[in-house]
């Protein structure tokens, strides 16, 4: 079965950094999007950033310039940097990954455990 494993939060004072990494494991034929979610307290869970397998982001507007979302392919592997951050950062921070177990199946997503990201002084 296919687990993501995350790690990397934790509490940081405002304008500090973080980086988040997510680490996918089981038998997987492709990754198609991975991806990074949120979700703050009393509030729905929102996408934060999504990176291709071609390489293309894409971000939600309030982390733009602030965050930067990578990946390695060759170790199912991929990352959240965060930088200057902000109090309304605090959330539970999933990790996504929409990817195919074998040629044949079709894609489906999984989530991570989540973790905790508190900006805080």
């Amino acid at each position: 079965q296919v687990q993501l494993v995350e790690s990397g939060g934790g509490l940081v004072q405002p304008g500090g950094s973080l980086r988040l990494s997510c680490a996918a494991s089981g038998t997987i034929f492709s990754i198609n999007t991975m991806g990074w979610y949120r979700q703050a307290p009393g509030k729905q869970r929102e996408l934060v950033a999504t990176i291709s397998s071609g390489g293309s982001t894409n971000y939600v507007d309030s982390v733009k310039g602030r965050f930067t979302i990578s990946r390695d392919n060759a170790k199912n592997t991929w990352y959240l940097q965060m930088n200057s951050l902000k109090p309304e950062d605090t959330a539970v921070y999933y990790c996504n990954a929409n990817l195919k177990l074998t040629p044949w199946t079709l894609s489906r997503d999984f989530w991570g455990q989540g973790t905790q990201v508190t900006v805080s002084s």
